[in-house]
């Protein structure tokens, strides 16, 4: 079993949070080091799905309209972890992820949606 690995959507790349989950052993790629800035967020779902990554995002009503529509047409993504109330601070937000990321594995979050 292996680690969930994060492609974190640009929306949720607060750079103090990048930092925080890398320093605390999370594998991550930004949109902006995948260089997909402004992909829509199907595409980008698509794009984690395919690098075998658990996309985090903050935008939740679109992500949760696109995990339906997977389930609905009974396909697979690798995932998505999701932060619904956004007042939390950036270190609860660090906590709450690399806690998250550490207790499952990739298998794990096949075709899965998580509130943090």
């Amino acid at each position: 079993m292996s680690e969930v690995r994060l492609y974190v959507d640009e929306d949720a790349s607060e750079h103090a949070v990048v930092q925080g989950l890398r320093a605390r052993g999370v594998d991550l790629v930004t949109t902006a080091e995948a260089n997909r800035l402004g992909a829509a967020d199907a595409q980008q779902l698509a794009f984690a799905t395919e690098q075998n990554r658990t996309i985090y995002p903050l935008n939740v009503a679109d992500f949760a309209r696109l995990h339906r529509e997977y389930l609905e047409r009974r396909l697979d993504h690798s995932g998505i972890v999701v932060i619904p109330d956004q007042r939390y601070s950036v270190g609860e937000k660090i906590r709450r992820v690399a806690r998250f990321v550490h207790s499952v594995s990739t298998e794990d979050m096949v075709g899965r949606m998580e509130y943090l």
